[in-house]
């Protein structure tokens, strides 16, 4: 493959993040080593595919050599392993972007959380949530060489790069005979065992049976001569001899378009490892045909069982693969699924889409449009099945994606009773912070006369536990669900109802005298009212820069102060989010409302025509925007104002 290396060798550094993970791989190893060829070949596989893709529209990148192959080759005596390919190869700018960097968003985050689990996480799973490719190389070798030449480039055009995997590479220009990307691995002492045909044979068929190009390796052939009948005689001391023949060692069939009867568990999983690049077991996947009528296509999904560290990322790349009669086409099939369910990974294969599809199609295709509700269906039909019986399944996959599939109600309305059926939540009746109340559980435990899902909103779950709108709806045994995820605000502006039963915040509004008070009570509120009604005014004019009015409280027992929003008021948490996320929000003033049954009230009357009245006033307001997790705008003035009034 190589005729003649440079002399012109240019020496980099790694980038910071890829010296951190490399340090990483040196002090704590995959405990699966084996993993590493997996990582090799699932790329190879993937540069195979790239130029099948970009040879649609330009045959001639083939250059004459069509039959794509990955190659695992071995030698005792040099102590290397070779992975090779005749895919797409890589540039000289692309050698230095794809191999000098790690070029995956999170990767701080990852390194930090790697560097922690160190001592815990033997299995590896960090790095299976990240995964990182040809990095793995490193785990087997002191040292890995890399030659690669891009299709359509001249042979002079070819790359070297090699690396200790220290802190810096070498890089140069050499001339190739042949496209395409060799990784040549000097194996260290303790991963000689890599250099054994059965063993190469036996991880292959195991993490990469799937794949769908022939793997070949070389391998030493007994052949016996071939003689005449009149050479018979003569030939018949003749020993056999040895040959090193090409063999291929993986089945190459494209698994989805196997009939499931014929697909193990284990084969699912192994082309999920592969698909996916992660290293940990699918939750769960589903495997459909669609045949007949106007459309024709296969879909693979697959749920995760873990969530990546990137997920959150504005530019994470969705999980499906879209291949045209099993020709590769798309990487990043973002039109194929709705954001809120991104973490699905798989493949779609369509026999009714052009082989020369491109984005601009995609987004304007009936097609698409069909396969991308047919594949929604088949996630959420599912999950629907896994949370009615595999409950302890589903909640692992709760746990992980939760936060995500809140997102759908927003962006999915034709399927918002669906994704309403999936949500799970904490309430004030839960032990503890774990989301696992149904909301079809949450009304079969409604009291009786209730017909309102009642929800609070805070920035943590301790925050929402402890709000003092709670504490009326406790004292009349009602749950209330406990909101603390970011997409919370963005989930109840859109799922409003569920079966005909309205969302309602419990820190909006007035609260429901129906279902809150009795004669009694509304009786007391009212004399309160009328006796305190100078103190509500002079409060209010105090606080006229801060608050919208002041009133006295139904939802508060033992709290002294809340803030409210009005009914059609942004609340008061979204409104701080907003702001913190640097978006420009118009200004509100919040609803005081202060609780008549406290001593404060008592001492607030007593002090009407005392200078200390404006003190307490701003204190209680204060300290209910405090309790609702907000910030003060003059933290100074209110430790003065609580000094003056203790002191």
């Amino acid at each position: 493959m190589v005729k003649a290396q440079s002399a012109t060798t240019q020496k980099k550094k790694f980038a910071t993040e890829t010296k951190q993970v490399l340090e990483l791989f040196a002090k704590w190893l995959y405990q699966n080593k084996e993993i590493f060829l997996r990582e090799l070949i699932s790329n190879a596989s993937d540069a195979n595919d790239k130029l099948k893709m970009l040879a649609l529209k330009d045959e001639d990148l083939f250059a004459g050599d069509s039959d794509l192959k990955i190659w695992v080759m071995y030698n005792k005596a040099t102590k290397t392993l070779t992975v090779r390919d005749n895919g797409i190869g890589m540039s000289m700018d692309e050698v230095v972007e794809n191999l000098g960097t790690i070029a995956r968003s999170g990767t701080k985050q990852f390194i930090d959380q790697l560097s922690k689990a160190q001592s815990t996480d033997a299995n590896g799973q960090l790095i299976g949530q990240f995964g990182v490719g040809f990095y793995s190389a490193f785990v087997v070798s002191d040292r890995v060489e890399v030659r690669t030449l891009r299709a359509g480039l001249p042979g002079d055009q070819g790359v070297f790069w090699q690396s200790s995997g220290v802190d810096s590479y070498e890089v140069s220009a050499c001339e190739l005979t042949q496209r395409g990307t060799e990784i040549v691995m000097h194996l260290k002492e303790d991963a000689e065992e890599f250099l054994d045909e059965f063993r190469l044979r036996k991880i292959i068929t195991t993490y990469s049976d799937h794949i769908a190009y022939p793997i070949v390796m070389f391998v030493e052939k007994t052949v016996e001569s071939v003689a005449g009948q009149d050479d018979k005689e003569s030939k018949k001391d003749e020993k056999p001899r040895k040959e090193i023949q090409e063999e291929v060692v993986n089945q190459a069939n494209a698994i989805w378009t196997v009939p499931k009867k014929d697909i193990k568990d284990d084969e699912y999983e192994a082309f999920y490892k592969h698909v996916s690049h992660d290293f940990n077991q699918p939750l769960a996947w589903t495997h459909n045909k669609v045949e007949g009528g106007k459309l024709e296509y296969t879909s693979l999904l697959y749920l995760p069982s873990q969530a990546p560290f990137d997920l959150w990322n504005r530019e994470y790349k969705h999980g499906l693969k879209l291949y045209v009669q099993r020709v590769f086409i798309l990487d990043d099939a973002k039109n194929l699924l709705p954001t809120y369910l991104r973490f699905v990974k798989g493949v779609v294969d369509s026999n009714d889409l052009p082989l020369n599809v491109s984005r601009e199609v995609l987004q304007n295709s009936s097609t698409v449009d069909m396969i991308r509700s047919g594949c929604v269906k088949r996630v959420l039909d599912l999950l629907g099945y896994m949370a009615e019986n595999e409950s302890d399944k589903y909640q692992t996959f709760w746990d992980a994606f939760g936060a995500v599939l809140k997102e759908g109600p927003a962006e999915d309305f034709a399927n918002k009773d669906k994704i309403a059926e999936l949500l799970r939540f904490t309430s004030t009746r839960s032990e503890d912070s774990k989301q696992t109340l149904s909301l079809a559980s949450y009304v079969e435990g409604m009291v009786e006369g209730q017909d309102k899902i009642y929800y609070v909103i805070a920035d943590s779950y301790r925050a929402a536990k402890n709000s003092p709108h709670l504490e009326l709806f406790k004292n009349k045994g009602i749950d209330v669900l406990l909101l603390s995820d970011r997409v919370d605000e963005w989930l109840v502006s859109r799922l409003t109802e569920y079966k005909g039963k309205s969302l309602v915040s419990i820190a909006r509004g007035e609260v429901d005298e129906a279902l809150s008070m009795d004669d009694e009570e509304k009786a007391s509120i009212k004399a309160s009212e009328e006796a305190f009604s100078d103190v509500l005014k002079q409060a209010e004019t105090v606080l006229k820069e801060r608050v919208k009015s002041v009133r006295l409280s139904k939802r508060l027992t033992s709290s002294a102060s809340c803030i409210v929003a009005d009914e059609d008021e942004m609340s008061v948490n979204l409104r701080r989010m907003l702001i913190e996320s640097g978006q420009s929000v118009p200004e509100m003033k919040p609803i005081l409302e202060l609780n008549v049954k406290h001593p404060l009230m008592v001492r607030l009357k007593d002090e009407m025509q005392d200078e200390r009245f404006a003190d307490l006033a701003n204190v209680l307001l204060d300290q209910a925007i405090l309790a609702e997790g907000g910030q003060l705008e003059d933290p100074s003035a209110f430790v003065k104002r609580m000094n003056d009034l203790v002191s």
